[in-house]
C-alpha cells in the first residue's frame, strides 16, 4: 500500500473562515440560504456533530456561560458545517453548537462549505488546537492522527496550527503514558506538565504509581520532575552483590550454627570481617549470651 501523500494545508484556518465576526445585515434569515461565503440560518435539527471529532471532553459549566451570553447577545460567530444526505455536520463551533441548543435557538447561523471526509477531519482538527480547545490527550491524539492517517509531516503540521517542532514532539510523548494515566489527564486530575515529568519515570508501572502520589499528594511539577530523576538515578546505579565466601567461613558459619541454634552469618572484606548472630526474641537474646559466656 502507498504511503499517503503529503500535502501543506495552505493558511488553515485563515482559509475556512477567518477570524470573522457576524455583522446582522451580513447574515440571510433565510433558514438554509449560504452559497459558502455568506451566512445562513439553519434549523438546530438538521445539524449534527461529527463523529471523527478531536474534542471529546467539553467543560459543562463554559457551556452553559456560553449559552447565557447567546440568549443575551445572540450567536455572534456562526458555525462552520457541511452538506450531508441527511442534513447537515459541523466542521468547526461544536462548543456554540451545544450552547445554543442549550439556549434553546431554533436555528443558527452557519456557513456551508464543500469538503471531503479529510479535509473536514484537517480543518476540524486544526480548529480546535488553534484554539486551544483541546486537552493535553486529545491534542496529542489529533497531532498523531494528522501524521500516521493524513501523511503529514511534523513541519506541516507545525505550520498548520502555528506550534513548533519541539512543542509537537513533546505533544507526541504524551500518548507513551499509560491508559489510566491519560485519562487523569482527560479528567483534570493531572496537568500536562506533570504528565510529561512522570514521562521521566523508569516504566509504565512507575509511571502509575508516581501519578498516584502525585495526585494524592498535590505534588507539585518540579516535585514531580525530582522523583521520576530518582527513580531514573536509583534503576541506573550498579547493584552491589557481595564477595562469595571463602570455605573456612562457610565451616565456621555451619559450626556456629549448630552450637548455637540459630542463624550465623559471617561477612568478610578482606582480612577483616564481622559474625551476626540472629536471634528471634528477648528469651532467645538471653539464651545465646549464656551460651557465649560459657564459652570463656
Amino acid at each position: 500500500m502507498a504511503a499517503p501523500k503529503k500535502r501543506a494545508l495552505g493558511k488553515g484556518l485563515e482559509s475556512l473562515f477567518g477570524d470573522m465576526e457576524i455583522k446582522p445585515n451580513e447574515i440571510s434569515k433565510k433558514e438554509g440560504n449560504s452559497d459558502g461565503n455568506n451566512v445562513g440560518y439553519i434549523n438546530i435539527n438538521e445539524i449534527r456533530p461529527s463523529v471523527n471529532q478531536p474534542r471529546k471532553a467539553f467543560d459543562q459549566e463554559k457551556i452553559s456561560e456560553l449559552a447565557a451570553s447567546i440568549l443575551e447577545h445572540g450567536l455572534i460567530q456562526p458555525i462552520v458545517v457541511r452538506k450531508q444526505e441527511n442534513g447537515y455536520e459541523i466542521v468547526a463551533g461544536e462548543r456554540r453548537y451545544r450552547a445554543a441548543r442549550e439556549a434553546g435557538l431554533k436555528t443558527i447561523p452557519c456557513l456551508i462549505r464543500e469538503l471531503s471526509d479529510e479535509q473536514n477531519m484537517l480543518l476540524s482538527i486544526i480548529e480546535n488546537v488553534q484554539r486551544e480547545e483541546l486537552n493535553a490527550i486529545e491534542e496529542a491524539s489529533a497531532i498523531s492522527r494528522m501524521i500516521d492517517t493524513y501523511g503529514l509531516t511534523q513541519e506541516q503540521v507545525s505550520k498548520s496550527i502555528s506550534k513548533s517542532r519541539p512543542y509537537i514532539t513533546n505533544a507526541l510523548r504524551l500518548l507513551k503514558l499509560p491508559e489510566s494515566i491519560r485519562e487523569d489527564v482527560v479528567d483534570g486530575r493531572l496537568s500536562a506538565g506533570h504528565a510529561r515529568a512522570i514521562l521521566g519515570a523508569t516504566n509504565p508501572e512507575a509511571m502509575k504509581i508516581l501519578a498516584k502520589k502525585v495526585i494524592e499528594e498535590g505534588l507539585s511539577v518540579r516535585k514531580t520532575e525530582s522523583l521520576a530523576g530518582e527513580q531514573k538515578k536509583a534503576k541506573a546505579m550498579p547493584v552491589r552483590r557481595n564477595a562469595p565466601k571463602s570455605r573456612d567461613a562457610e565451616i565456621v558459619e555451619e559450626q556456629l550454627k549448630v552450637l548455637l541454634g540459630t542463624k550465623v552469618s559471617i561477612k568478610e572484606k578482606g582480612k577483616k570481617g564481622k559474625i551476626e548472630i540472629e536471634y528471634y526474641s528477648g528469651d532467645e537474646r538471653e539464651r545465646i549470651i549464656e551460651m557465649l559466656k560459657t564459652l570463656e
